[in-house]
């Protein structure tokens, strides 16, 4: 249960103003249908997280968990400086609606997870909890608790949100995270 709801927290936390909830805001603005792309977002995402734990509990197995504390510390405080990065969608991702709302979300968003801070965040839980089932849905609820609001409200949340108040609590959070997996003692 602990690793599906640190999982789950610190992906919401991750996600906030990252590309791909400003991917859910375009989406959202471009098909006004917020059913299948919040069913688009949570497929992407298990397939992509599901991917992602599954690397990361083979990582820890082939390196130890010694070497993994030290990957996972150093992981989150990377995280923590990418989370003060600011996120863009480039321009032009999409936008291409040929196979319907539910592709174009399924697509999008896991071509634009590809390397992404919160699939990071899931290869690294994976290694810390060393299990694939309850991160892989931690970070699916974590993706949609931070996803799906702004799919259907939208810009209203956007407007009372200040982008670099959550960005600076989720680097805090991160360098915490980080700094106690350094210092941990091995299990």
């Amino acid at each position: 249960m602990e690793a599906f709801l640190f999982s789950t927290g610190v992906v919401a936390l991750a996600e906030m103003g990252d590309k791909t909830q400003l991917l859910a805001l375009v989406l959202a603005a471009r098909f006004r249908r917020p059913a299948p792309i919040a069913l688009g977002i949570l497929a992407a995402t298990l397939a992509n997280h599901a991917l992602a734990a599954w690397a990361g509990a083979w990582v820890t197995g082939v390196l130890g968990p010694q070497t993994m504390r030290w990957i996972l510390g150093a992981s989150f405080l990377g995280m923590a400086l990418w989370s003060l990065r600011p996120d863009r969608l480039e321009e032009g991702k999409a936008h291409d609606a040929r196979f319907g709302v539910l592709a174009t979300t399924l697509v999008s968003f896991f071509l634009v997870e590809m390397g992404d801070k919160t699939q990071v965040a899931t290869v690294a839980l994976a290694a810390r909890y060393a299990t694939i089932a309850p991160v892989v849905a931690g970070t699916t609820l974590g993706m949609l608790v931070a996803n799906v609001p702004v799919v259907y409200l939208g810009e209203r949340i956007l407007r009372r949100v200040p982008a670099k108040a959550v960005q600076r609590v989720a680097a805090a959070s991160f360098a915490v995270l980080g700094v106690l997996a350094l210092l941990a003692q091995d299990r």
